[in-house]
């Protein structure tokens, strides 16, 4: 009975560890990190300047990357239940690291590291909005 816990165990860590890396997977592959490629100051403006593309040039690149966007939706969309129940469990992980890292700080390093979170937390949001906008519905 003992070995079939010990297996049950590791068989959930795995699935949360491989559920996490693929959470990671799909975050830097749909773009999450990085600054939307939408906007005054995005890599795909700065690209476009850099390399001097002509608008019919500058319009492909928007359809080719919305359709990529598109096809990534469409890759993850049958994970998707999983991934938002794993997001779930990851922010209850995270909370309570971040209180147990909070127990080590004096209260003005507490009250800068609350502000650092936040402004994280603020970023992620303001990504998953953006995912949840979709390809094409982004404001400008």
């Amino acid at each position: 009975m003992q070995r079939s816990k010990w297996y049950a165990l590791v068989f959930l860590l795995g699935a949360f560890v491989a559920g996490a890396a693929l959470g990671y997977a799909a975050e830097r592959a749909m773009g999450h990190s990085r600054p939307s490629r939408h906007g005054p100051r995005s890599p795909l403006d700065r690209m476009s300047r850099d390399l001097d593309l002509t608008p019919p040039q500058r319009a492909a690149f928007d359809t080719i990357l919305e359709n990529r966007e598109k096809q990534m939706r469409q890759l993850f969309a049958p994970i998707q239940p999983q991934m938002d129940s794993l997001m779930k469990i990851g922010k209850v992980i995270g909370d309570s690291t971040h209180e147990q890292l909070k127990r080590v700080l004096t209260p003005e390093q507490q009250v800068k590291f609350d502000k650092i979170r936040a402004e994280s937390r603020k970023r992620g949001d303001s990504a998953r909005k953006r995912w949840d906008m979709g390809p094409g519905k982004r404001k400008p």
